[in-house]
């Protein structure tokens, strides 16, 4: 549902979150091999999250990027969709209508409001601390 750009980010950004609970800065190789995803796509993808303010980034040997733990039980997963999706998955019809709505629906549009609202709900559940804790004790994997 989610676009490959939001994919990557959300994993990198559990990533860097479990390495920060250790205080380990991670460098855009090390991430991008660990989430599978492309290294210039990655960078690109961390600059943004760091220009939004939920990553920080040092430049030199001892840099690299990390993620606050503060930070992470703030920042939900529904916060990185905003910022490289935007709301559309959040408020467009199911089937790709312009003009879908209650008033004049799509012949999905109640049964992809509920998959809507399901969406809408479990992205604002979680916090990247949570995701992060439920891979680093082995209840979740990001590959």
């Amino acid at each position: 549902m989610f676009s490959k750009a939001c994919e990557y980010a959300i994993k990198a950004t559990i990533y860097i979150a479990q390495q920060s609970h250790q205080e380990r800065r991670v460098n855009v190789k090390e991430v991008s091999k660990a989430v599978d995803a492309p290294e210039a796509f990655t960078a690109k993808i961390l600059q943004q999250l760091c220009r939004e303010n939920i990553l920080e980034s040092n430049r030199g040997k001892q840099g690299g990027f990390i993620f606050q733990v503060d930070k992470q039980k703030q920042i939900k997963i529904y916060d990185v969709v905003q910022l490289i999706d935007g709301d559309d998955i959040f408020t467009n019809c199911g089937l790709g209508l312009q003009k879908c709505s209650s008033e004049n629906p799509c012949p999905v549009h109640d049964d992809f409001k509920e998959v809507r609202n399901g969406l809408i709900a479990m992205v604002q559940k979680y916090s990247f601390y949570d995701l992060a804790q439920k891979t680093e004790s082995g209840l979740a994997w990001l590959k």
